[in-house]
């Protein structure tokens, strides 16, 4: 386990070391949106927390076989109303179960259902992985989205949608599955790769969300939905 954090921490937040995420680069996004940052593989230090990330890169069956330890603490934590943020893989690990562990013959391997829903292999024509920058289309509010200066957080677009200013802004994405809630209410964005996917999620209560980009490796945008996570873990 290693510790960090900044001059002006507003709130701690353990990021889940279960061998499969890119710790160092999300530890130093959280960092520069003003958390005190604790890496850790032990369960028991999500008890303290004000939120925890649970990132992730690879398959969806090694990804629930890695963290099976922390199960129970995550689902614990998120009855109990603390945010948890899953990126990539920790996103799709958040809802019921994936295609992929089908696909890669490892049966029926079940994700933290968090969010109720499945996540599905891209087809037709477009290359999988989905790889490089693409557009966030918010589609309702949520903490995790809002904007900063440039819109306030009443605007509305034509349409009844959320706008803001990160809606309309850029991501960085890299994966070849995509979530698929069980309710349309359950999608805070979404992005057009040959169709429309879901590209923020969140619960009905608003305390377990993910993106399936990487908010560390999405400048600026990434940067604000970081700070906005902290902020809201501040505010718990």
């Amino acid at each position: 386990m290693s510790i960090s954090s900044t001059d002006q921490t507003t709130a701690s937040v353990v990021v889940v070391d279960y061998g499969l995420g890119n710790l160092r680069s999300v530890t130093r996004g959280l960092e520069r949106a003003n958390a005190a940052v604790t890496i850790s593989d032990d369960p028991g230090a999500l008890d303290d927390a004000d939120g925890i990330v649970l990132p992730g890169v690879g398959a969806f069956g090694d990804g629930m076989e890695n963290a099976g330890p922390f199960r129970d603490a995550l689902v614990d934590a998120a009855d109990e109303g603390r945010p948890l943020f899953g990126i990539c893989l920790g996103m799709q690990m958040l809802l019921t179960e994936s295609e992929e562990a089908e696909r890669e013959g490892q049966g029926d391997v079940r994700g933290l259902d968090l969010i109720p829903g499945r996540n599905r292999r891209f087809t037709g024509d477009v290359k999988v992985p989905h790889m490089g920058w693409n557009e966030l289309d918010v589609v309702r509010d949520h903490p995790l989205v809002d904007g900063v200066d440039t819109v306030s957080s009443e605007t509305r677009r034509a349409d009844g949608t959320a706008g803001g200013s990160i809606d309309g802004e850029y991501a960085y994405f890299v994966h070849s599955y995509y979530a698929e809630p069980d309710s349309d209410d359950h999608v805070v964005a979404e992005t057009d790769y040959g169709e429309a996917f879901p590209s923020i999620v969140a619960n009905d209560e608003g305390n377990v969300f993910g993106t399936q980009f990487h908010p560390e490796k999405s400048g600026e945008t990434g940067l604000r939905i970081l700070r906005n996570f902290v902020d809201i873990c501040a505010d718990q």
